[in-house]
């Protein structure tokens, strides 16, 4: 038998931004047997879940879940709204927004990368301005979709979409704004009725606590009107069979039964009111991201995200000083403390390390997530101005949680 387990004792303290910790609860609902995809009883959880996941996103428009990764639905969002040879503008705020732009090049699409030069525009949000400009500048209408990333998982930024799409409008521009939110939703706060967004792109292994293997296009009415004049093969991906299938509770093709179940319950500990709903699901996140800053400030290292408006509550990128090799620091603490943390990505590989806080987590998950930080760092030979486990504590206990806490076992 394959051996995946390498831990010897105790659990283990996975704090990479997704896929995140799965809570008890979920796993056993993934337990329950198999059922028909096509009897009763499987339209009764296809209906739940699709209207679940509208609340998720906030939208009282179609969600399409497939069976994919992020990437599949970074794919889906592009071929079933555009044409070959349409010109798309990507924003660029990190490692992601660079492979969806791979992605779309992959497809015959024409893009145009927008975004600050050099390193700075990875540790920062997306800038609304260049985007308005762009648009006011493209009198043609040649640009048929606006590309960006919420939340940036690779540098800890969560980008303003309101302002995209106020950009978009005052540029009186007909693009689509294509979102993908595969690190934001459920951790984040995101609006994709009110923020006038036309495709939003999620994933299951981030915020709704979830196994990798569901992926999600939440649709506007423009982008299904856009769907049925694109002229980008698609066949798996296409929108209008499952639109009309997700009607009765149904799919065209085999859904993931068993990750279905897991969603269905993720969704009634996200929405459960008498636990606050989505908007103490947030609170939480943003008080799990302060309590996680405060220790980074106090080993007086650099946050990647350099402006505090758009600090991500779903994942603290920390800078290591010149001359320190991320990576190494990482080994030491996987090693040493059975941590797994995230890794640098692209431009800033070997130059930062990336503390996940979110999915099945709290607060003493994530001081044993610090002290193993903490420890690591100075096995690496890094000179600490302070103790970030010590400020951590400080934190959390002069923050307490708002509202009971909800059983998630």
């Amino acid at each position: 038998m394959l051996t995946t387990n390498f831990h010897p004792t105790g659990r283990h303290f996975l704090q990479i931004p997704g896929p995140s910790p799965v809570p008890d609860r979920v796993l056993r609902a993934m337990s329950l047997p198999t059922i028909d995809h096509r009897g009763p009883e499987f339209a009764a959880l296809g209906l739940k879940v699709l209207a679940d996941i509208q609340q998720i996103f906030k939208t009282r428009h179609p969600v399409m879940i497939y069976p994919a990764s992020g990437t599949g639905a970074w794919e889906a969002a592009l071929v079933n709204t555009l044409s070959p040879g349409d010109q798309v503008l990507m924003y660029e705020t990190g490692h992601f927004a660079a492979l969806w732009n791979k992605l779309a090049l992959r497809l015959g699409l024409k893009t145009e990368v927008l975004g600050l030069p050099g390193l700075d525009g990875w540790r920062r949000g997306v800038q609304a301005n260049l985007i308005e400009e762009r648009l006011k500048a493209d009198t043609q209408h040649m640009i048929r979709a606006v590309c960006v990333v919420h939340n940036e998982t690779s540098t800890g930024v969560t980008s303003n979409i309101a302002a995209v799409r106020k950009a978009i409008d005052a540029a009186k521009h007909p693009a689509l704004l294509l979102v993908d939110t595969i690190s934001g939703l459920a951790s984040a706060d995101y609006r994709h009725d009110d923020w006038g967004v036309d495709v939003s792109i999620s994933g299951s292994q981030k915020g709704l606590m979830l196994p990798p293997g569901i992926s999600f296009n939440a649709l506007s009415p423009k982008a299904i009107e856009a769907s049925k004049s694109a002229r980008l093969p698609k066949a798996f991906w296409a929108w209008d069979e499952i639109i009309e299938m997700n009607k009765t509770g149904y799919w065209p093709s085999t859904p993931n039964t068993n990750l279905l179940y897991a969603l269905s319950e993720a969704c009634d500990m996200l929405l459960d009111p008498a636990h606050g709903g989505l908007a103490a699901v947030f609170a939480r996140h943003q008080r799990w991201a302060e309590g996680v800053r405060s220790a980074v400030k106090a080993w007086g290292l650099e946050i990647q995200c350099a402006d505090p408006s758009v600090y991500s509550p779903i994942l603290t990128g920390v800078m290591t000083p010149e001359g320190v090799d991320a990576d190494a620091v990482r080994k030491i603490i996987y090693e040493r403390f059975d941590c797994s943390l995230g890794t640098g990505l692209g431009k800033i590989k070997g130059r930062m390390f990336r503390i996940g806080h979110l999915g099945d987590c709290n607060d003493l998950t994530l001081m044993a997530a610090l002290s193993g930080c903490e420890m690591g760092l100075k096995l690496a030979g890094v000179r600490l101005a302070g103790s970030g486990v010590l400020a951590a504590m400080d934190h959390f206990a002069s923050h307490p949680v708002s509202l009971p806490l909800q059983k998630a076992a």
